[in-house]
């Protein structure tokens, strides 16, 4: 992240626009923000990622916002901002370009490390607090739905430390397994 250039950017409603021309190449390139009408605009994680980092002078009608003052906009609107953060910023750490998720429920795209602009994203991250539940239902539909794309479902375990624990998930059939628990237990 040291290589990424001290950005300056305007908040728009709930959005970061960075409207200089080499800064724009430059985030463009590290897979930060989405193309629109000339400006690269940031999403809130990306954008909580750069300030929190020290990268980013982000300004509303000429009034600097840091870290703590956006993170407690962007709370009012989306209850999970903190953990997408936590799971980006790791994500990022880790060496990956990491993007919006695309349905399935999903967080985050990520791309194998070098294949940005290359390849599509392998992984789709599903981000999850300490105890959170999900419905096993919800969860199994979604895994075949991504595995059918040819991606490679992952879950992020965000734990009470704040450490990070990933987990690979696979589809299983269950049901295939019944012949076995059908012979006598013999302990």
């Amino acid at each position: 992240m040291d290589e990424t250039p001290l950005v300056h950017g305007e908040l728009i409603l709930d959005q970061t626009c960075i409207s200089e021309k080499d800064m724009i190449h430059e985030l463009q390139l590290k897979g930060f923000g989405e193309i629109e009408k000339k400006n690269l605009f940031l999403k809130s994680f990306e954008t909580l990622y750069l300030l929190y980092s020290k990268r980013l002078i982000l300004k509303k009608n000429k009034k600097q916002i840091d870290f703590d003052i956006f993170m407690s906009v962007c709370q009012k609107t989306d209850s999970e901002i903190l953990t997408k953060f936590l799971v980006y910023r790791d994500l990022r750490n880790r060496g990956y370009v990491v993007k919006d998720g695309f349905g399935f429920g999903s967080d985050f795209r990520v791309y194998e490390r070098g294949h940005y602009g290359e390849k599509g994203a392998k992984f789709l991250i599903f981000g999850f607090n300490e105890g959170q539940q999900e419905k096993m239902g919800n969860l199994q539909k979604k895994i075949e739905e991504i595995t059918q794309m040819g991606k490679e479902p992952i879950i992020a375990v965000i734990e009470r430390r704040g450490e990070i624990i990933y987990y690979k998930i696979n589809k299983m059939d269950f049901y295939k397994n019944k012949s076995r628990f059908e012979e006598p237990f013999d302990p």
